[in-house]
């Protein structure tokens, strides 16, 4: 068995802590033990001289110390002079504002594709100080790695890609999944982000050139949730691309035929998965961007299964209700009254029929969690799509839409019908939010907005949440402008404020994934859960609800500052934590057992988060022979 030897040093370290215990009575009343801090371990590596510092995982640039040059034969390949982390990064600072413009790839090339430019050098070749520079200045550079810059990556990686980062599983590879895992050079994995490429943000099929999003996903989950970066895989399952240009363009690096559809096409995505789980059973597997008729099948297929989860679908959900959840407390209202919001949904598509299915699911367990409740909640949504207002007269309706298509004669007394468009019906129901999720830019034209100042609630709220910028359903100046300064915004990219003048700030706030999926992962992670529940789920959306203080949700701000994130992930992996043991799925990580979780209370919870959580300091590198 491969993991003996680990289970024997797990065994014997618990018994030399249980011999402690028992030498020392106060200790065991007064103190838990946790796990040594996540990143101080030393590192023991292979390597030497010139391949110390062509590994970017181990590489420390002019950092090295003279013990550490000699012990690792590096005299003399480095400048004499011995650098702190702090000059690296200065130095480096200097160089990327002094490059942004020269990095440029020509005038068409933005400014914030030649800062990735810049950090995915950085990362290339000195992943510690990458990930250094990304946490201390993660307001300014998320929107780089992530949204909405990493969509620009997308379109443009079969020309920007230069060094091969994750794993790549095609249709090729059919029966060859099994083997292939065991290329990937780490025997411990944590965190998969995994993309078929069909539906990138809101860009549509970009098939292989989708890797960039799980590239992406991933530098969050290090910079937010302290995953170490060498237990972390990027992947993307390349089964082809309906995109014709991508078909026809000599320089697409995937595989250029039409998408497998049907049982050839889940037949990979099992293989892909029996392959993972078999390597590393631990390991926990986000599915990203996967069309919608895909996302939600996929989800069901495995969840009970396999420790995954979806984060469009449930991570989009969990960030959507706790923005809806602010929104309930900035009307000054208790969140417990969630239930009455009139919610009418632009967009059913996996994103938001899983916001749909969740805020239903919140509802009802306010209502007393039974059927009349569920029936109750439901009542409480508007579906639009492209085609208009869903009711139960729509044909070939989508099975997951429908539990959510109003009865005819229910929206006949309101003046409506099938197919009727978001103006009328945000002019008829006067809902308290508008909440957009379909991709679409500029949707919530002049006309909705001006319906939507018709809301009967107090402080109506307007949440344009599609992603990239581009596809927002509006700006929140258009926003402001019309409907007025009382409103709640929130967006899924980054806007700045606007400035509503007489000293008045009117705040956009982010409702980013990047919020919430660190924390869920991290608190499974550590929780040794099994599975990701709803009720796991739940505890993240309900922790980054209450997370905001009540001074800040009256001045209009639902979601807290990105510079926060590390704490926020902190405490939503607490939350997760407590929730797994709650459901008794709790079974533990590393020499914290299931007994020793559930004897930890909410502070000693989230100490034992805090020390598991990976930091960007160099290790102390070990030589050993192969």
């Amino acid at each position: 068995m491969p993991n003996f030897p680990n289970q024997i040093r797990a065994s014997s370290s618990l018994i030399r802590r249980l011999r402690q215990r028992v030498a020392n009575p106060a200790v065991l009343i007064q103190t838990r033990c946790f796990t040594t801090t996540e990143g101080h371990r030393p590192t023991i590596v292979h390597k030497r001289s010139l391949d110390i510092l062509h590994h970017p995982w181990f590489n420390k640039g002019t950092a090295f110390s003279m013990t550490e040059r000699d012990r690792l034969d590096l005299r003399g390949l480095l400048p004499p002079n011995v650098l702190s982390s702090d000059l690296q990064i200065e130095r480096f600072m200097v160089d990327l504002k002094r490059l942004e413009v020269q990095a440029r790839d020509g005038p068409s090339d933005p400014n914030a594709l030649a800062k990735w430019r810049i950090l995915n050098r950085l990362h290339d070749r000195n992943e510690t100080m990458y990930y250094k520079v990304l946490i201390a200045n993660i307001e300014e550079y998320a929107p780089i790695v992530y949204t909405p810059t990493v969509g620009l990556v997308c379109q443009n990686y079969s020309g920007l890609f230069r060094r091969p980062r994750g794993m790549y599983f095609s249709a090729e590879d059919r029966g060859e999944m099994m083997s292939m895992v065991y290329n990937w050079p780490a025997d411990q994995v944590d965190m998969i982000v995994v993309t078929d490429g069909s539906r990138i943000l809101g860009l549509g099929d970009l098939g292989v050139q989708g890797i960039g999003i799980s590239i992406g996903k991933l530098d969050l989950y290090v910079a937010a949730a302290g995953i170490n970066p060498q237990r972390v895989l990027p992947v993307m399952i390349d089964v082809g691309t309906n995109n014709e240009k991508l078909l026809k363009d000599p320089m697409y690096l995937g595989l250029q035929e039409h998408r497998l559809d049907g049982d050839e096409y889940v037949a990979i995505v099992d293989e892909f998965m029996e392959a993972v789980f078999t390597r590393w059973p631990h390991v926990i597997v986000q599915f990203e961007d996967f069309q919608s008729k895909w996302a939600f099948k996929l989800l069901q297929r495995y969840r009970n299964t396999y420790r995954m989860f979806n984060d469009d679908v449930q991570g989009t959900a969990g960030v959507a209700i706790a923005g809806l959840l602010g929104a309930v407390r900035a009307q000054g209202r208790p969140m417990i009254d969630f239930p009455k919001q009139k919610i009418v949904v632009a967009g059913a598509g996996s994103a938001g029929i899983g916001v749909l299915n969740v805020a239903r699911k919140t509802m009802a367990r306010m209502l007393g969690n039974n059927e009349s409740a569920f029936d109750s909640a439901r009542s409480q949504f508007w579906v639009v799509d492209a085609k208009g207002l869903i009711t139960e007269d729509r044909e070939d309706i989508d099975p997951d839409a429908l539990p959510f298509a109003r009865k005819v004669k229910e929206v006949g007394r309101q003046g409506l019908g099938e197919g009727a468009s978001l103006a009328e019906v945000v002019r008829q129901v006067k809902p308290d939010v508008l909440l957009g999720l379909s991709a679409v830019g500029g949707l919530f034209s002049k006309e909705v907005l001006e319906a939507m100042k018709g809301s009967t609630s107090t402080r109506p709220a307007i949440f344009a949440m599609s992603n990239p910028t581009k596809n927002a359903e509006c700006t929140p100046e258009e926003a402001f402008s019309i409907v007025g300064d009382n409103i709640i915004f929130a967006s899924g990219s980054p806007f700045n404020d606007v400035n509503l003048g007489n000293g008045h700030i009117g705040h956009c706030n982010q409702g980013n994934n990047m919020y919430l999926f660190p924390g869920v992962g991290l608190g499974t992670l550590l929780s040794g859960s099994s599975i990701v529940s709803d009720g796991m789920l739940q505890a993240a959306a309900e922790c980054l609800a209450a997370y905001m203080s009540e001074d800040d949700i009256i001045n209009g701000k639902i979601y807290p500052s990105i510079s926060s994130i590390r704490d926020i992930t902190k405490q939503v992996a607490a939350a997760v934590v407590k929730e797994a043991i709650e459901e008794d799925l709790a079974e533990g990580y590393r020499e914290m057992d299931a007994r020793e979780l559930k004897r930890l209370n909410k502070e000693e919870i989230e100490e034992y988060v805090q020390n598991n959580m990976w930091s960007p300091e160099y290790p102390t590198l070990v030589y050993r022979k192969e």
